[in-house]
């Protein structure tokens, strides 16, 4: 299938929020560089802004600036999961936003084995921010007209195309402490 990634990256270049299909659900996404974009995105989510948002990655050399300064031990452990459906927390370095953090001394981050996510990262040139793509407290969009009749003209672009046939979000991890936060 070809995909056409210019109005999603042209959005993100301009401060704008996305949906795309992840692994098992619907995500919203914005540049992780943004402070303004990362507001937006927690806005219009209405989702507290403590806690934080997951940057995911379509291969790990786009994580290659958040991963610095982390053992060859703990890195050999991201390896061993991805790509795939599991995001780690990794701790921060100095180069999350706050917005991206949140309230935490770590960072989410995943490496995605959906091929729409790796070509829109590859497209853009680097991660994006990855949330479910639902208002706070409710359940995460399914489809593409899930997200419209919820998100409708907030956002400046929407990568259609299928879920990666998982049936959850992806499992969180501390990179750390190897603690399970979602299974």
């Amino acid at each position: 299938m070809h995909q056409d990634f210019s109005a999603a990256v042209s959005s993100l270049r301009q401060g704008g929020i996305i949906a795309y299909p992840t692994e098992g659900v619907w995500g919203l996404g914005c540049d992780p560089d943004d402070e303004r974009a990362l507001a937006s995105l927690i806005a219009l989510k209405g989702r507290a802004s403590e806690k934080g948002l997951i940057l995911i990655a379509g291969d790990i050399r786009q994580l290659s600036d958040w991963l610095e300064g982390i053992d060859e031990g703990a890195r050999q452990r991201l390896l061993e999961t991805w790509p795939g459906p599991h995001t780690w927390l990794i701790p921060d370095n100095g180069r999350a936003r706050p917005l991206l953090r949140g309230r935490h001394p770590t960072l989410a981050v995943r490496v995605s084995d959906h091929p729409l996510v790796q070509r829109l990262c590859a497209a853009w040139g680097g991660p994006v921010v990855s949330t479910s793509a639902n208002r706070a407290g409710e359940a995460p969009a399914m489809s593409a007209d899930e997200v419209r009749r919820t998100f409708g003209g907030a956002l400046g672009a929407i990568v259609d195309g299928p879920l990666g046939g998982r049936d959850r979000p992806s499992t969180i991890r501390d990179l750390m402490t190897g603690r399970l936060l979602r299974a």
